[in-house]
């Protein structure tokens, strides 16, 4: 099993290399990785019956070797009249001990990773209670999933990725996605030094409070004190070189922490400093760090990818998109979390969109051009999907780690939602995300977002969302222009899509127009219906206009064309599919005079041409959507036409 889980993500990597490159791999691979096994997880229903307070995790580990054990103390508020608390943990991993006050609880461990505990007399209703578990046993998916046992350079190291219902392979915990644990302390007992002599270097989420020696034992204690779920939970141990940057955070200053492995340090001492920069920016764009009363650090591991843990995300590289992405994860994904499978956009369309911002702003427009050039053409390299997941999509893990929908498309609707309202109430529409008292330190789904979104800008957002969220496909637009007047510049703006469940897609559209003396100037259309026509003012001979040049769109196949008469209503003009006889008939009440056409499918493929117009077979065309771009002795038309 351990050999074909690895198989497929080895298939995952490969796919997410072909489509973006090396330097879009990391972004990617852990949380695609760690999905596999995710989604065999059921959580218990009694688990919503408690509100988990506080756990003091106390591990003892030894890195040369799979094994953990440990205490798990765990203080929990019924939320019902309670007589059993159950944890879920992996039945390999073996109790030996519930306590309760001084007194041992009676447990049982069942074949569905549960850890059933009855309690000494029945818990009332908002009451506050503690239980401690102790166990041991040699972690599930050691070496690949939950705790991976390895080495580097010749000197072991363990870390974990639990994201999201992994932790139940090494602790006794709660993974569902409605209780964040208020806060944690985490003690981890280890060697003090590897096999070689080196001194093993512990890192934890939040705070390091002290380092405790005792004979050849080494105790690390780190102190957690903003919620946080199960999943983000995490630990590694090797013999990590450390050494800072520090954030100013306005005279309020927290360190980034840097774990990196010693053979390592060089490299990653020239790529860490970048994130000083990126938190400052992410600061300025939204809100101080969540949790600078901590610390923000990176730990080496062994995945090629990364993974946000809350306050230390492990790192495969030291990539700035990779350190962007993991960053930008503590406000959207740490702070506030997806509520749901459907809602994984808000942490993974977020989080990508904030790497682009790193681009934008490090780099410079050009940069940032070429950035969402590249991510739509990735958002359109497949006509259909939707970024809001169907309820049958979240068993699917190649679908909720879809990283053209849920990453790519996901982050150039944000940029597209930007534009549309505008940076002054996008910006503070994020900020009053975060900030919300209902979902800050916990759980947003979509509409929650929605909501927000259209409070800061005073916009009915309905539409926008339908289109571009629940719904699937993207635009091709046809542009023609003429020039009636040496003051005047007339448009025609008409639109095909590449899924029927838009009918159209209402955007902002900017064109650039270039004089014949290098003359320039942008304009910004407001198209809102097909077919439609724009007269604005222009001060010079126009000798060419251009679509969308700074790439704000998601759209694909577009084609300008400079027509030599006025814009031709098209509306008269029809075509369908003739279920009779199977052919594609034209109704031109008008006569217009057809000089050619041509059919595409929803990938820009020529399918057929032809001059003049001659009704065609469509048995031996496929069922689905297509395009034809009529050439008439008035300009370019084109009709979408759906063959059942």
């Amino acid at each position: 099993m351990r050999n074909l889980m690895l198989f497929i993500v080895l298939i995952i990597g490969c796919t997410i290399y072909a489509q973006d490159g090396s330097s879009l791999k990391p972004l990617y691979e852990a949380e695609m990785k760690s999905a596999l096994k995710r989604m065999q997880f059921k959580a218990p229903a009694i688990v919503d019956n408690y509100d988990l307070k506080y756990h003091r995790l106390a591990f003892n580990i030894d890195p040369s070797y799979a094994v953990i054990s440990g205490t798990i103390t765990s203080y929990f508020e019924a939320k019902n009249n309670l007589s059993q608390v159950v944890f879920e943990l992996t039945e390999n991993m073996v109790v030996s001990e519930v306590v309760q006050r001084g007194t041992a609880l009676n447990f049982t461990q069942n074949s569905n990773d549960e850890l059933v505990i009855d309690l000494q007399a029945v818990q009332s209703a908002g009451a506050l209670d503690s239980l401690a578990v102790t166990y041991s046993g040699n972690p599930v998916a050691s070496n690949l999933d939950s705790y991976a046992q390895s080495e580097h350079d010749g000197h072991p190291a363990i870390w974990t990725l639990s994201e999201p219902y992994g932790a139940k392979g090494w602790w006794p915990c709660k993974q569902d996605l409605n209780d964040k644990i208020d806060s944690v302390d985490i003690f981890i007992t280890t060697p003090k030094l590897d096999p070689s002599g080196e001194e093993y270097i512990a890192v934890a989420n939040g705070l390091e409070q002290s380092q405790v020696y005792q004979g050849t034992d080494k105790t690390t204690h780190f102190k957690h004190r903003y919620p946080i779920p199960a999943y983000l939970i995490a630990m590694a141990v090797t013999n990590y070189a450390v050494y800072t940057h520090t954030v100013q955070n306005d005279d309020n200053p927290f360190d980034i922490v840097n774990y990196v492995y010693p053979e390592d340090l060089t490299s990653a001492q020239t790529k860490t400093p970048v994130t000083v920069d990126v938190m400052n920016l992410f600061s300025s764009l939204f809100e101080p760090y969540p949790f600078a009363t901590e610390k923000y650090g990176h730990a080496q591991f062994g995945w090629g990818g990364g993974m946000e843990h809350t306050t230390v995300s492990f790192m495969g590289s030291f990539d700035r998109s990779l350190i962007a992405h993991e960053l930008a994860h503590h406000w959207f994904g740490n702070k506030v979390t997806c509520a749901s499978w459907k809602d994984i956009w808000l942490n993974e369309g977020f989080a990508t969109y904030l790497s682009g911002l790193t681009v934008e702003h490090l780099d410079g427009n050009a940069a940032f051009t070429d950035w969402k050039t590249q991510y739509t053409a990735s958002a359109t390299s497949s006509s259909g999907g939707s970024v809001y997941l169907k309820d049958s999509d979240t068993t699917n893990v190649y679908r909720i780690f879809d990283s053209r929908l849920s990453y790519r498309k996901a982050a150039m609707v944000l940029h597209m939602l930007r534009k549309k309202i505008g940076d002054a109430n996008f910006f503070t529409g994020l900020k009053n995300f975060l900030t919300n008292t209902n979902h800050a330190f916990g759980y947003a789904n979509t509409t929650d977002f929605i909501s927000t979104m259209e409070s800061a800008s005073s916009e009915d957002l309905t539409e926008f969302f339908d289109d571009w969220i629940y719904n699937e496909g993207y635009p091709i637009y046809d542009v023609q222009w003429s020039q009636p007047q040496s003051s005047q510049l007339q448009i025609n703006i008409s639109q095909t899509q590449s899924h029927p469940s838009v009918s159209f897609f209402e955007a902002p559209i900017t064109l650039r127009v270039r004089g014949t003396l290098g003359e320039t100037m942008d304009m910004t259309l407001n198209n809102t219906t097909n077919n439609q026509n724009f007269l604005e003012s222009v001060t010079f001979n126009v000798a060419s206009v251009e679509f969308d040049p700074e790439a704000d769109l998601i759209s694909k196949n577009n084609i300008v064309t400079l027509s030599t008469h006025s814009v031709l209503p098209t509306e008269a003009l029809s075509l369908y599919v003739n279920s009779e006889n199977e052919t594609l008939t034209l109704v031109n009440p008008n006569q217009t005079q057809i000089l050619g056409f041509t059919i595409y499918n929803t990938l820009g493929q020529r399918l057929y041409h032809a001059k003049g117009w001659e009704d065609i077979s469509t048995v031996t065309m496929p069922s689905g959507l297509f395009f034809v771009k009529l050439q008439t002795n008035r300009g370019l038309i084109t009709k979408s036409v759906l063959k059942n």
